[in-house]
């Protein structure tokens, strides 16, 4: 053997190369990739390859399958075709001693874990294994979607925790508290994505040094706010995230939690009620001197007296000094947005890099001559997206075009179909925003196609003068 082999650094780099390898086609989880049967091949070589090639080997698992596949008496029926787990796999004793053992071999190697509800009918055979055993003493990561065994997978080693139940069920009621309780036990979280917790839990998080993201999903079932609670800063959270049914669990959190280093906030709701806009607004000014990107989602906004919602003024009141990237998205109604409230926004955030109002508004307020007198204001200004007046076209074509140099991504929506005069909003773009390419839509949208293909027309034109 050559003396390079035996230096680790050397054989570490050689071996996530060939772990890499890339399948020819594609291949079920349970069957091995091309670089999971080099690894194979190496374990299988001599001594000296053996720890490192299992390591890589069994860094990365899909689900407690392939694990069980190791154990001698199971591995016929873990790699047959029709294999599947029902509630308990009928007519499989659970592991000896010795299978343990073996499972335990493997399972101490595994970094990065995913876990599905399916992998719940294989627990009763690691009944064996005792409660105060951890399965996956060096375990990093983790994706748990829907698994009743919280405890079996959440290792108190995790870095990144993803755990996700369905956002339109009820978490059943032992489950919280089992999550609260082990997410307690991790002091190296990095990102956490998970239900709510418990207001103790969020206690721990906040004295984490290395946590820096967390995102929560679903509130239904969240404990209530224990006012006696006094938790320090999230000194050194960058990102915070919620997905829920209403925006009142994120507001509670901002009223009694302080997050002085916070540069992302993202907050996707099913429907926004009146009532709850100023005081979420109010608890998130907190966030004035650090956020740099924020953005806001709803489905549906609710207001007894049917009218717009007026966020931008709010956000305007809060003065963020950082806010390099907003975006405001409402799949149901509209955002009250004309000439003058555009050129407040980009006078007051003249740093912003991407701005995107999408809404259902049937008449744009928001004219060409609006939009190009307004990003002047942003001169770094690199992605727009909101809705526009198609059919009244207000700029002079025979004005000196000031030109904004830095848009590169123009997605703009009409209520209007087909466009009106194609040829002059082309013009537009060609004169006024030299670096836009094209007008950018979602898939399946055609709406622009006409602008877009005479605006290919004059950047064709233009390279062949």
């Amino acid at each position: 053997m050559h003396r390079a082999l035996l230096v680790s650094d050397v054989l570490l780099y050689i071996f996530t190369y060939v772990e890499q390898l890339p399948p020819t086609i594609y291949t079920p989880s349970v069957t091995a990739s091309p670089g999971q049967k080099c690894l194979a091949s190496l374990a299988a070589t001599c001594n000296a390859f053996y720890e490192l090639a299992m390591d890589l080997l069994w860094a990365d698992i899909y689900g407690v399958k392939p694990l069980l596949g190791c154990v001698t008496r199971l591995h016929p029926l873990v790699y047959s075709s029709l294999w599947k787990w029902g509630p308990q796999p009928a007519g499989v004793e659970p592991l000896s001693a010795d299978e343990a053992r073996q499972f335990l071999r493997h399972s101490t190697r595994v970094r990065s874990l995913v876990i599905e509800l399916s992998d719940d009918g294989a627990v009763p055979l690691l009944s064996v294994i005792p409660a105060d055993v951890c399965l996956f003493p060096r375990l990093r990561e983790l994706r748990l979607s829907g698994s009743k065994h919280l405890e079996l997978f959440l290792s108190h080693t995790l870095r990144d925790c993803y755990v996700y139940y369905d956002p339109e069920e009820v978490i059943p009621v032992d489950q919280l508290p089992k999550l609260s309780d082990r997410i307690r036990l991790c002091n190296q979280l990095v990102t956490l994505s998970c239900p709510p917790l418990d207001w103790a839990t969020w206690k721990h998080l906040s004295t984490l040094p290395t946590l820096v993201k967390i995102e929560v999903r679903s509130s239904l079932g969240a404990p209530r706010w224990v006012e006696e609670q006094h938790l320090s800063p999230f000194l050194y959270l960058t990102s915070l995230s919620f997905t829920d049914s209403s925006a009142a669990y994120a507001t509670t959190v901002l009223q009694h939690m302080q997050f002085p280093s916070l540069e992302s906030f993202w907050i996707d709701v099913k429907t926004l009620a009146s009532t709850e806009v100023e005081p979420f607004f109010r608890a998130l000014s907190q966030c004035k001197q650090t956020l740099e990107t924020l953005t806001i989602m709803w489905e549906e906004y609710n207001d007894p007296q049917h009218r717009p919602l007026t966020a931008i003024p709010h956000l305007l009141s809060l003065s963020f000094t950082q806010l390099r990237s907003l975006r405001l998205r409402s799949y149901d109604s509209c955002i009250y947005l004309d000439n003058n409230v555009l050129l407040e926004v980009m006078s007051a955030w003249p740093h912003l890099q991407a701005l995107h109002i999408e809404e259902c508004a049937i008449s744009p307020s928001v004219t060409f001559h609006g939009l190009l007198t307004a990003i002047r204001q942003c001169p770094r200004l690199e992605a727009l997206g909101m809705l526009i007046d198609t059919v009244n076209i207000d700029v002079d074509p025979d004005a000196e075009p000031i030109q904004h140099t830095f848009l590169q991504t123009l997605r703009l929506e009409t209520p209007e179909s087909p466009i009106g005069d194609a040829e002059a909003i082309a013009r537009i773009i060609f004169d006024w925003l030299p670096c836009v390419y094209q007008v950018a839509q979602y898939i399946g949208e055609s709406d622009w196609d006409e602008v877009n293909a005479r605006l290919a027309s004059l950047l064709c034109d233009c390279c062949t003068a």
